[in-house]
Order: C-alpha cells, then sequence, then structure tokens
C-alpha cells in the first residue's frame, strides 16, 4: 500500500512554490530599484585655458605639409609616372609605343605624337622609347622594356 503523502506528488507543488518565490523576488527587486532617489550627476569639471599660443608652421609640419619651396623637390619624377610597355621599331623612325600613363592601362602612341601633357614621344628603339619635351629638343628620359625570365620547359624523367 502507498503512502498519500510519497515523494511523487511533492515535484509539482516544490516547483510551484519555487517559481513564485522567483516572481516576488524580481518585483521586490524592481521596486526598491524604481523607488530609490535618482543619483545626482556630478557637474563638469572645467579646466583653466592655457595662454599658449600654437605655432602654426611648426603644426603644419607635424601633419606632414611641405613649405612651398619644398614641395618641388618633393614632386614624382616624371619618368616613374611612365610604364614601357611594347614597342613596334621601324628602321625609318615611324614606329609607336605601348606606355601606360599613371598606372592606367597602356595606350599606343606614335613617333611624335603627345605623350601626356607635357611630352612627345621622340624615339623607338628595339627595347626603348625616347620622350623629350619637343619633338626636335633634347630626350628628357628613356623608357626601357623590362627584361622577362626565359621560360625554362623541363620534361618529366
Amino acid at each position: 500500500m502507498t503512502s498519500p503523502y510519497s515523494a511523487a506528488r511533492w515535484h509539482a507543488p516544490l516547483a510551484t512554490t519555487g517559481l513564485w518565490a522567483l516572481a516576488a523576488g524580481a518585483a521586490v527587486f524592481w521596486a526598491l530599484r524604481l523607488a530609490s532617489p535618482a543619483q545626482a550627476v556630478a557637474a563638469a569639471a572645467t579646466m583653466p585655458r592655457p595662454s599658449v599660443a600654437a605655432d602654426s608652421d611648426s603644426v603644419a609640419r607635424l601633419l606632414g605639409v611641405l613649405p612651398a619651396s619644398r614641395t618641388a623637390a618633393v614632386a614624382p619624377e616624371a619618368a616613374s609616372r611612365f610604364a614601357l610597355s611594347g614597342v613596334v621599331a621601324d628602321p625609318s623612325q615611324q614606329g609607336a609605343a605601348l606606355i601606360s600613363i599613371d598606372g592606367k592601362p597602356p595606350r599606343p602612341f606614335r613617333v611624335g605624337s603627345a605623350v601626356g601633357d607635357n611630352y612627345v614621344l621622340q624615339s623607338v628603339g628595339l627595347r626603348s622609347a625616347t620622350i623629350g619635351a619637343r619633338a626636335d629638343g633634347p630626350a628628357a628620359f628613356t623608357l626601357q622594356l623590362p627584361v622577362r625570365a626565359p621560360i625554362s620547359i623541363s620534361s618529366p624523367g
């Protein structure tokens, strides 16, 4: 015969009592939290203003701004803007060259045509192109085709 107060009958009432206790605890917590006075915010502290004036030239140098007299020396060299990709040389000096400007895709230029803003393609060689300010003036710089490593074909042994 089983007892009317067996352990199996106490699980549901214990769980219900525990849940009600948690709910009551949460209600008391929030009631005390909302009833407490709000904490006063401290006034912002103010610092005295220093009477030091900043040197604008020193600040400009610190931030990387160069004086006008030095900007021309820092400008990139003109030859570094151009890259030679290909050459079609002609014995009568009427060839063409594939030149890329400022990293853009290469474009074809014939001898005597304007390359960029201030330069002219003066002549082409087997692996080079000469560029100057004028077609009949002195050469400003010469572009060379990059040397590529030879392709070696090895047979599996």
